[in-house]
């Protein structure tokens, strides 16, 4: 999570989503970085909401804007197998030892696979019953909101390129992708969601520049 004080601004790190490049690239403009632990370095909107929005409201007298990733939801589980298989080395259980892509999913796609696995859903990191994060970008859009940081933060933004994922075979047969699209509806509505909003993002991003 990184707080930008006088822009009024909170980056809210979806995992596995880009948030370490982004982290790089911005962490000497924040007012505040919390990178470790990992519970502190992706804060979720209820955390947030709980904690950290009402003591910035205290002492600013200001609400702070939410800002975050989301991936396209069978692209972030792909992600989370390779991550999983790379850490998988340091483990000396080996537990995705001989592991496919396809039985992943499917142990994602039970009932209590988000929680059994770690991964949680994106969904629940970005809302909570009918709040959610101020302005949520697509992964895969990551100009908008790149643009939008620097409408924002009145800077030029690069974003490095780190965490490159191995090569593995994250290829799935249509009738377990099918079960797994079932399983994951709730992020795939989101993610849908969003196609609508960026291009009003965008807009206000420019507006931010011109400002």
């Amino acid at each position: 999570m990184l707080i930008f004080w006088d822009q009024r601004l909170v980056f809210l790190a979806t995992p596995k989503a880009g948030s370490s490049a982004i982290e790089m690239a911005l962490e000497s403009l924040a007012s505040v970085s919390l990178q470790r632990p990992a519970e502190a370095k992706h804060t979720d909107i209820t955390t947030y909401r709980r904690h950290f929005g009402p003591w910035l409201q205290a002492r600013t007298g200001e609400s702070f804007t939410t800002v975050a990733l989301m991936r396209e939801p069978v692209e972030w589980l792909r992600s989370w197998y390779r991550f999983k298989l790379r850490d998988d080395l340091d483990d000396p259980q080996h537990a995705m030892l001989g592991m496919p892509f396809a039985a992943f999913a499917s142990r994602y796609a039970n009932p209590d696979g988000p929680r059994r696995l770690g991964i949680g859903t994106q969904t629940d990191f970005l809302t909570n019953g009918d709040d959610r994060v101020d302005r949520i970008f697509r992964y895969e859009d990551i100009d908008s909101f790149v643009e939008f940081l620097e409408g924002r933060l009145d800077c030029a933004i690069e974003l490095p390129r780190i965490n490159v994922p191995p090569s593995v075979d994250v290829h799935l047969d249509p009738e377990v992708e099918e079960m797994l699209r079932k399983a994951m509806a709730r992020d795939l509505k989101l993610y849908d969601s969003l196609a609508a909003a960026n291009p009003f993002q965008a807009l206000a991003a420019r507006a931010g520049r011109l400002a």
